[in-house]
């Protein structure tokens, strides 16, 4: 059959040309792999719903030109590895982590898909990227603080209840956070005359107990450092706290929504709009590498009046005329 009778046959049967292959690509379903360290509370819920927005706002969603698989790791270890090696098995076009444990398993499972991390405190000192202006590796994203977050933990410790002194510090010591952020506690601890007591949060026995241990002697207080630990036993700490009517600082307002008393630190729900945009530029073709850490940019103060009242403390004017949240 020669060449313009093909043509003819063709065109006359009503049979489409096979689109190009720029439009095959364009259509292509795209995957992201999401890790998280926590458990899928409420709190984990609220982070997944705005990067599934914010993705959304972009131009990619979930069902339609984009495939999200999401794992939890709640603090676990060895499942955190374990999710981490499934989501690297699936090939995505790029893994978001959330916390550090979670960056950590996804860079030991692969040196080449791309990562973009949030709630990471200090990802140059825990060797997940080479600087935070020049990544240099399959692996960027946002950081949740830095540890001299710690000294303002206790000075807003210490307005609260001025006679304080002595303080425990829930950490993961496990984690170089854990041990960052309680050096960065320790370090400024004369200044507000204070002993310290550190006490791990590996699991729930060891959190009562040691807890229950120092609230034995008066003039106590606690901090709540990050980690998804702290995160997954979150309403354990809180109701440990009020029970031993101990004045309590977290790192977070998670804790304070729940009861807890105070908390100092970033918007964490809007670092994960944050890694939304850092994967849009991904899948359209730029490199980790080239992409900076970023920063938080604003702190939140949140104060829930309830607790301060149920602890008999009286409510410093100056703080609350700070905080940018009073619960009631």
């Amino acid at each position: 059959m020669r060449r313009r009778e093909f043509i003819k046959l063709i065109a006359g049967s009503g049979l489409a040309w096979p689109v190009s292959s720029d439009a095959q690509q364009s259509e292509r379903v795209r995957r992201i792999g999401v890790l998280f360290g926590q458990t899928a509370n409420d709190q984990g819920q609220a982070r997944i719903t705005a990067l599934t927005q914010a993705l959304k706002n972009l131009g990619w969603v979930d069902g339609r030109n984009v495939q999200i698989d999401i794992r939890w790791g709640a603090g676990n270890a060895e499942e955190i590895r374990r999710y981490a090696s499934d989501l690297v098995a699936l090939k995505p076009d790029v893994i978001i982590a959330s916390g550090s444990p979670a960056v950590a398993s996804l860079l030991q499972a692969t040196t080449t898909l791309p990562i973009v991390f949030v709630l990471v405190p200090d990802p140059v000192g825990a060797g997940h990227v080479d600087s935070l202006a020049h990544p240099g590796g399959n692996a960027t994203g946002f950081t949740i603080f830095e540890y001299g977050i710690g000294a303002k933990w206790l000075e807003l410790l210490k307005e609260i209840s001025p006679g304080m002194k002595r303080v425990a510090v829930l950490r993961d010591p496990a984690i170089a956070a854990g041990v960052g952020q309680f050096g960065a506690i320790q370090s400024s601890a004369p200044t507000f005359g204070v002993e310290l007591s550190p006490i791990n949060v590996r699991d729930t026995e060891e959190i009562e107990r040691a807890v229950a241990s120092f609230a034995r002697l008066p003039a106590g207080g606690l901090i709540v450092t990050g980690s998804s630990l702290a995160a997954v036993h979150r309403d354990l700490i809180v109701m440990v706290a009020a029970r031993h009517n101990l004045p309590t600082v977290y790192y977070e307002k998670f804790f304070v929504s729940v009861g807890g008393l105070l908390s100092y630190g970033p918007d964490l729900i809007d670092q994960h709009r944050g890694a939304a945009t850092y994967v849009d530029r991904i899948l359209k073709g730029e490199k980790p590498a080239d992409l900076p850490v970023q920063a938080p940019t604003k702190y939140e103060l949140v104060v829930n009046l309830k607790t301060l009242k149920a602890l008999g403390l009286n409510v410093p004017p100056a703080l609350l005329a700070r905080a940018d949240e009073v619960i009631e």
